[in-house]
């Protein structure tokens, strides 16, 4: 890399090197999560699309919501991790496309998961007037507010490196990795305050919906099940909140973790991606696939007909 790259191909994660058996074995196990992941949630907006009984329920567009946006975020992490390996430094106009969608979705997440909380708060503690405050057009109209918002927070850094950074930097090869990308000290700055705010927020609300709907199945006496069944699912959300959480709080645990262990730095980014990107995207599918009766009754018999046709295929 000569000067015309300004540094930006210094990372930590370069430092110490994977052997080329654990590169192969830990691109083969992200692949695999991966290409299965997408194809539970493909079949879930295959089912979601294929049935009015969805797309005119706002629980349900809000769910699909978050399948899309994790199908988009997954697919472009594991497309960084691979171009990580493959070719560890890539062009920086392609690499800011590529982060720049990343955090998109990674942003859109944590707030799809709290209006899903809202919602199942109005459903229970609310029933009578659910039908009147979800509606359709609002439910479309604040999935427009979440991608407003996290475009607030990304948008700034795109422009900042436009404005402060020289033109052959993007005509360079770097790392791509968001803090390399986006190092300005102002972007930096930015990305904590606004990590904080989300954070601070989001729980809250999910705090407040929880508190709330534990009361209703504490004074509940019919549909007792029901609230039940939505307090636990207030808190799958939040266990699977508390897992894209961890994509706030990486830039410090990564730099304490790699200075305690820097000669297993490799192999704790590893672990840190598996928690971070890839195992909250594999709760979507449960939290609602398995668990909601309704879908689960449709997305079965598409998954059954797939593996029919696969064993006619392949007797």
């Amino acid at each position: 890399m000569n000067s015309s790259s300004l540094n930006f191909t210094e990372s930590s994660s370069l430092t110490y090197r994977d052997s080329p058996s654990s590169a192969v074995a830990k691109n083969v196990i992200v692949l695999a999560l991966g290409i299965t992941i997408n194809y539970i949630n493909g079949t879930l907006i295959h089912t979601f699309r294929k049935h009015q009984i969805f797309y005119l329920n706002p629980r349900y567009i809000l769910f699909i919501h978050l399948v899309i946006n994790d199908m988009i975020q997954l697919t472009t992490a594991i497309g960084l991790f691979v171009f990580s390996y493959v070719f560890q430094t890539i062009n920086t106009s392609l690499c800011c496309f590529i982060v720049t969608f990343a955090v998109f979705t990674t942003l859109n997440t944590p707030l799809n998961l709290a209006l899903m909380a809202v919602e199942c708060y109005i459903a229970v503690c609310f029933p009578l007037r659910h039908a009147e405050l979800c509606t359709i057009k609002r439910t479309y109209f604040l999935i427009g507010c979440i991608w407003s918002l996290s475009a607030a927070s990304i948008l700034p850094d795109v422009f900042l490196i436009l404005a402060t950074e020289p033109l052959r930097l993007f005509y360079a090869t770097i790392f791509c990795e968001r803090d390399i990308l986006f190092r300005h000290p102002i972007s930096i700055q930015k990305r904590d305050i606004s990590h904080i705010i989300f954070l601070s927020l989001v729980w809250l609300t999910f705090f407040l919906t929880y508190l709330r709907i534990f009361f209703a199945a504490q004074a509940a006496s019919s549909a007792e099940e029901k609230v039940k069944r939505a307090r636990n699912t207030v808190l799958l959300h939040g266990f699977q909140l508390f897992l894209c959480m961890l994509t706030y709080i990486a830039p410090m645990t990564k730099h304490v973790l790699s200075f305690l262990f820097p000669k297993y730095n490799v192999h704790i980014l590893f672990v840190w991606y598996i928690l971070a990107q890839i195992l909250p995207r594999f709760l979507s599918p449960i939290v609602y696939g398995l668990r909601d009766n309704t879908f689960k009754q449709y997305l079965r018999k598409y998954l059954l007909c797939t593996i029919r046709a696969a064993n006619k295929l392949y007797p």
